[in-house]
């Protein structure tokens, strides 16, 4: 059974985000919170996830709604990453897959016929009184974040 499921409380966290922000959990509850993992900063995926929710950033905030990217890259990576695509929302960085494994994304994967474990890119909303309220796994990028911008309205 996976740590956290849809209509659960989320377990309270705490984790290091670009700009020297400390995100602590419990102060982020009173609004929507989209938390997105993906595998790696600067790759072609990432990078066109992490435009898109950029591009619809100001929708995101008409809703209330707070935006994190998760990977493990290290802050270093993150703060590059951030500042290339001038991004208007904090990356957390999770080398330690704690948060990985509380949203349980990694996963086995397979490319080029070698396998390997990595992040599964996910998305999760969170409302404002910290319950999971929708979760996409095997994230396909295309389209992806009108998806999640129309569950928040729906909150």
């Amino acid at each position: 059974m996976p740590i956290i499921c849809e209509g659960k409380k989320i377990p309270s966290f705490n984790a290091e985000a670009t700009s020297g922000k400390e995100i602590e959990f419990k102060n982020l509850l009173g609004r929507p919170i989209v938390l997105y993992f993906y595998p790696k900063d600067s790759t072609p995926g990432c990078t066109l996830e992490g435009e898109d929710f950029r591009d619809n950033y100001q929708r995101f905030r008409q809703q209330q709604a707070t935006i994190f990217g998760i990977s493990r890259d290290n802050l270093n990576s993150h703060e590059k990453f951030k500042s290339k695509y001038n991004f208007p929302f904090e990356l957390i960085t999770d080398p330690d897959e704690k948060l990985c494994k509380l949203f349980d994304v990694i996963k086995e994967k397979n490319m080029y016929g070698k396998k390997y474990i990595g992040i599964e890119r996910s998305t999760f909303l969170i409302d404002a009184q910290g319950v999971l309220r929708k979760e996409w796994r095997k994230v396909k990028v295309k389209g992806h974040v009108n998806d999640v911008l129309n569950a928040v309205k729906e909150l």
